[in-house]
């Protein structure tokens, strides 16, 4: 059991830094093939993993580090976009700052729902000066919630079904 849920704290930080690798069908696998691992330590190492591995997005949107070349634009496409991308970020950020609760809300929906798209809130967290609490906790809830229904769904149909 301690075997499957370290591959999977393994896939999950992969999943969420290599936007291509998806580990939902990872969880549902190991939930309908090792029904020994319990359903919630299945989504809480997965939960934990995905954060862990967005925060190094979370820090790049802080420029407190730099993605590699294939995830960054062209330079001449950034400088056309600078300027609206800039308005929309300065946008985002006064929003967050005034309304810390919407914020915290943006954040569930999108590690929850994927709406919108996780990838880009955790740049956009950082980029608004998100605090590193309130991004941690809201999408490790998201995540948890997430991995938490996928995880225990072969258990509840199986159980339904039969």
């Amino acid at each position: 059991m301690l075997g499957w849920l370290s591959a999977s704290l393994g896939m999950a930080v992969l999943s969420s830094v290599i936007p291509p690798v998806l580990i939902e069908p990872w969880v549902l696998g190991v939930a309908v093939t090792q029904p020994e691992v319990p359903w919630w330590a299945l989504a809480l190492v997965v939960a934990i993993g995905s954060v862990a591995g967005k925060l190094i997005y979370y820090y790049a949107g802080k420029g407190m580090l730099r993605l590699p070349a294939f995830l960054r634009r062209k330079q001449q496409d950034a400088e056309h976009v600078r300027g609206r991308w800039s308005g929309y970020m300065e946008r985002f950020a006064a929003e967050c700052e005034k309304r810390p609760a919407w914020t915290y809300g943006v954040l569930l929906l999108s590690s929850s729902t994927s709406l919108p798209p996780y990838f880009a809130v955790a740049v956009v967290a950082g980029v608004a000066n998100v605090s590193l609490t309130n991004f941690v906790s809201a999408c490790l809830i998201g995540r948890f919630a997430r991995f938490a229904a996928l995880a225990a769904a072969p258990s509840a149909f199986g159980v339904w079904l039969t």
